[in-house]
């Protein structure tokens, strides 16, 4: 095969990869933008709109925790390629049935349903990417990706802000039905064939756990992005809330925040990826956005009389900050063999994403005794924390060969 032909495959390749995560971020952060309008829309009154809200967004996280389990295994077993298309399939039509429903517990359970489609794109395409380019190069291909990908949140918050809920959950199904075209002519992963026929055990997700350092491993992986679900999930979701106790003197949009934020997100990501790649280190360059997301979560949380528009700057702010989401999933793909990698890479981000699950709990647990700015605190610190020991713990992975298997 010469070399045009496999710089056109692997240009095909990330256009496939970057535009199934721009479909899987627009419709992961969708519910959060047009969440008061749909359930306002289904009956739900002012006063619940918090509590069912949070059943709504677990129940979908619940899906993807389920759903990374199934589809990384799957990717290790059957191939990347076949999970890729997979999960494009399920989630696109979960956002379409989305449209119709008209009660809570549909709601909940076709959010789950997404939830489990959600789960394996980007672990799939990531490691695609991260298999098929060169290992001086692919940090470069999973930054596009990212990057890329997470302008679908811009484009959510602007479809959820101009047209009918029930519209822009058409409007992402309808992408994702349109992506399934470019499939053909993507190739499968060269270090997956060459283990495809061989007898030596893929997707075994015990594996992980049978093995003190590799579960080690596996865990730090999966919550050095704890604080960024913290600040999605939390912080920006629920700025109506935030913005009466903070005395903001004009309502805080979530939807707006959202669009906002994942613009900061995007940027981030193209700042941090592109950092890893000049200095030729992941693990510092987390490290420094670790602290700047200290910083812009305080600055956050301590504003007072805020207007929207500063909103806004924070919410940028905040996503340039947590921007590291290129560098966490691209270091769990590095940090594995073959036989393991779709395994780990698709089940890390769904695991920290799934995350919020415990982190919404504890921060209602928390609100009650000690307020809605305290508990966001309290629960935000904690999230660093932990990364920054995770980071800590973790092998510097830059330039590190791929064709490899865990034995």
């Amino acid at each position: 095969m010469n070399s045009p032909t496999i710089n056109k495959n692997i240009v095909l390749l990330i256009v496939v990869a970057s535009l199934g995560y721009f479909v899987d971020i627009y419709d992961l952060v969708l519910f959060s933008v047009i969440r008061v309008q749909s359930l306002k829309g289904i009956g739900v009154a002012d006063n619940d709109l918090l509590s069912v809200g949070v059943k709504l967004i677990n129940s979908q996280m619940i899906g993807m925790l389920i759903g990374g389990i199934l589809w990384g295994i799957l990717g290790d077993k059957m191939g990347r390629l076949k999970v890729l298309f997979g999960s494009i399939l399920m989630y696109s039509l979960a956002n379409i049935a989305n449209g119709f429903v008209t009660d809570i517990n549909t709601y909940a359970i076709i959010r789950f349903i997404a939830g489990v489609g959600l789960a394996g794109e980007l672990g799939a395409g990531i490691t695609l990417v991260a298999e098929t380019m060169s290992k001086e190069n692919r940090g470069y291909g999973t930054m596009i990706v990212a990057a890329v990908g997470l302008m679908g949140a811009v484009v959510a918050g602007l479809v959820g802000g101009e047209f009918q809920w029930q519209t822009a959950y058409f409007v992402g199904g309808g992408m994702g039905l349109i992506l399934l075209v470019l499939r053909i002519g993507v190739m499968e992963s060269s270090l997956y064939k060459n283990i495809e026929d061989k007898k030596v055990s893929k997707g075994n997700f015990l594996m992980l756990f049978n093995d003190w350092c590799r579960f080690k491993k596996y865990i730090n992986c999966t919550l050095i992005a704890l604080p960024t679900w913290f600040v999605v999930g939390i912080l920006i979701t629920f700025a109506p809330e935030f913005g009466k106790a903070m005395g903001a003197t004009e309502p805080l949009s979530a939807g707006k925040g959202i669009l906002f934020t994942y613009i900061g997100i995007s940027l981030g990501d193209l700042l941090t990826g592109f950092l890893s790649q000049i200095f030729k280190t992941r693990k510092k360059i987390v490290v420094i956005f670790l602290f700047a997301t200290l910083f812009s979560v305080l600055l956050f949380l301590f504003s007072k009389g805020i207007s929207a528009n500063t909103y806004h700057w924070l919410c940028v702010l905040l996503g340039i900050s947590t921007g590291f989401w290129v560098i966490f999933v691209t270091i769990a793909a590095e940090q594995f063999g073959t036989n393991l990698r779709s395994t780990v890479t698709t089940t890390v981000p769904n695991f920290i994403r799934g995350s919020v699950v415990l982190v919404t709990l504890s921060f209602e647990w928390l609100k009650t005794p000690f307020g809605i700015i305290n508990a966001a605190l309290i629960v935000g610190v904690s999230t660093l924390i932990i990364a920054f020991v995770s980071v800590y713990n973790l092998e510097e992975t830059y330039g590190k060969d791929l064709d490899y298997i865990e034995e």
